[in-house]
């Protein structure tokens, strides 16, 4: 039935026990890597080194043992996710266009409607963030873990103060944004 629903939901993350009711948690493990990329973080009570080395041999990415901190736990999510949405990042791209906004990430340059502007390095990784999602929602947790770091944890207002001078640069009119919009309770989206 699990592997059922990975197959129709398709996760953005995988916790995965190994000591499952009718198949071995390791060959589930297996038959996952074998369709998807999806991150797989093993959490079970079997602790030995064996067991932790199988786990990762079948292709999970991670391997927490019972007990465990939900503190750790989350934190291990996040780092995931974190990677595997940096992972969308084009290898060679250094180009990066959507609508008026122009991005070269190579030479640190930003264009909008052909003016080229000055962005600080938050600024600039933030604009980065949205353009490498167009459309997009980017939750608030994503943007502080990627441009902040994911150990950050000083205050999230921080963040829309950022976007805040983003949009000033990038809009029209900053009051009445277009391109960068607010997604209220969850985050921001680029759109045209």
């Amino acid at each position: 039935r699990g592997l059922d629903l990975f197959r129709e939901r398709a996760p953005s993350l995988v916790i995965l026990d190994l000591m499952l009711p009718h198949i071995n948690g390791l060959d589930l493990c297996r038959i996952i890597r074998g369709e998807s990329e999806v991150p797989i973080i093993i959490l079970t009570a079997k602790d030995s080194e064996a067991h932790k080395v199988a786990g990762l041999e079948m292709g999970a990415d991670d391997y927490v043992t019972k007990p465990f901190s939900m503190r750790e736990l989350v934190t291990r999510v996040r780092a995931h996710l974190r990677r595997a949405s940096m992972s969308v990042r084009p290898t060679e791209a250094s180009h990066l266009v959507f609508g008026p906004i122009q991005m070269d990430t190579q030479r640190h340059e930003v264009y909008v409607r052909g003016r080229l502007i000055e962005l600080p390095p938050k600024e600039f990784a933030l604009l980065e963030a949205f353009m490498l999602r167009p459309g997009k929602l980017v939750t608030r947790q994503i943007l502080l873990s990627e441009v902040w770091g994911v150990e950050y944890v000083g205050d999230t207002r921080t963040l829309d103060v950022h976007v805040k001078r983003l949009r000033a640069k990038i809009e029209e009119d900053p009051r009445r944004p277009e391109h960068v919009r607010t997604v209220r309770g969850l985050g921001y989206k680029l759109q045209f």
